[in-house]
């Protein structure tokens, strides 16, 4: 009988740290909490403070933990899709035990195989990404349990990525007291929750995740992930001119970006959309300046990615997934067609985590759920106990609530019979 998990996942951006807890059951998700604390410990996918970083990791946890009422011990990690590389490979699996039936624990045999491959660049092996089964010269990306046959292979796609900032990233999560659960990189669990992935199997998907000071482009190909490329320009360059000009923090940027109502500049009005008054003297942008300063900005982006996209658009049948916080910039969704190819600015669907931010979280829970129907791990993130406290409480909490209820709905209806 399947059971209710509770998986916590991080991602540890370029401006924030993240964190989404969610239940899954019977392959459908609901959000419990989402964190965010901002965190000026990474610059160019790469961690620079250690202690900025575990600080917002903990502040995250701490918050989503008091207001769940146990305590989280592990989580999916994200790491950056820094110099990924790629590597196929088929390993061959005999049935020697005389049934000729695939059972679970042939497909767990050819997985660990796949894993124990070694690369002489250095990298460390981060996730798998895409599994096959041949059997009798028929493909399958379905577990073929039950089926009858002498032998089979398997086709294992594996991704591989910096070792340096692995282990940074995982050293970050240790040291705030945490467990890694799992590791895969941003861009492929990304792809899990825009289903880039599923997508690319008739149609070359390019997915850009827009963050403040970088855009992660992601060739998907064949229902894989076929190349990474960092662009660093992020949504920061939109408003870098009026952040200078006026000295504004970062949080204001960003909501004047989310104010851009019209991608025509002609369109915005004189109407002021923020003022701020301090002993240096007083601010007012008015939503034409806001317009007038980033769109230019913006299309220019779109040119630049345009220009750098233009191999993979050559292929045909193309398109564009945006996501990342900068998908919650809403002018980028007048602006599709600007784009060499078919666009679309996505934002999780999910009650609770209806942001682009939390995209590459919830991505990791859906790619953790698909590795462990072959490797049927029982480990979720929180401490048992607690949880099991936890539910019993609101059980018994809920129960107390529908019998007081049911007792003046009755009282209802017998005074009613009177």
């Amino acid at each position: 009988m399947n059971k209710k998990k509770v998986y916590a996942s991080i991602e540890i951006a370029d401006s924030e740290v993240r964190l989404v807890v969610l239940e899954t059951f019977e392959a459908r998700q609901s959000i419990l909490r989402v964190e965010s604390a901002p965190c000026s410990g990474v610059k160019n996918q790469t961690i620079v403070d250690e202690v900025a970083v575990i600080n917002a990791i903990r502040s995250c946890v701490n918050s989503a933990q008091a207001a769940l009422g146990y305590r989280i011990e592990r989580v999916l990690l994200a790491i950056p899709s820094i110099n990924v590389e790629r590597v196929n490979q088929k390993i061959r699996l005999q049935i020697e035990d005389g049934t000729k039936n695939i059972r679970l624990f042939h497909v767990q045999q050819g997985l660990k195989r796949a894993f124990q491959r070694k690369l002489d660049s250095g990298a460390e092996l981060v996730n798998a990404n895409r599994i096959q089964y041949i059997i009798d010269n028929e493909v399958t990306s379905k577990m073929p349990i039950g089926m009858e046959c002498k032998d089979f292979y398997m086709d294992v796609d594996l991704l591989y990525a910096d070792k340096e900032a692995l282990f940074k990233f995982v050293e970050c999560i240790e040291k705030a007291n945490l467990e890694v659960l799992d590791i895969y990189l941003d861009s492929f669990a990304i792809g899990q929750e825009t289903a880039a992935i599923s997508q690319s199997t008739d149609r070359p998907v390019i997915q850009l995740d827009l963050e403040k000071e970088s855009t992660n482009m992601t060739y998907f190909g064949n229902g894989k992930l076929m190349n990474c490329a960092n662009f660093e320009t992020g949504y920061s360059s939109f408003v870098s001119e009026l952040q200078e000009k006026y000295n504004l923090t970062d949080e204001v940027c960003f909501r004047l970006l989310q104010n851009i109502f019209s991608s025509t500049i002609e369109e915005n009005s004189d109407v002021i959309v923020y003022i701020d008054q301090s002993d240096e003297g007083r601010i007012e942008i008015t939503a034409r300046e806001l317009a007038e300063s980033c769109i230019p900005k913006i299309r220019d982006w779109i040119a630049d990615v345009n220009e750098m996209c233009d191999p993979i658009v050559a292929l045909g049948k193309a398109k564009y997934i945006i996501t990342g916080k900068g998908a919650n910039i809403s002018v980028l969704k007048m602006m599709e067609n600007a784009f060499n190819a078919p666009a679309n600015v996505y934002k999780p669907t999910s009650i609770g985590a209806r942001d682009g931010r939390y995209t590459c979280c919830l991505g990791m829970a859906y790619a953790w759920t698909d590795i462990n129907r072959i490797r049927h791990s029982d480990v979720t993130s929180p401490n048992n106990n607690e949880l099991e406290a936890s539910i019993d409480s609101i059980k018994s909490k809920t129960g107390k609530i529908q019998n007081r209820f049911t007792k003046k709905l009755k009282s209802v209806i017998l005074s009613e019979d009177k």
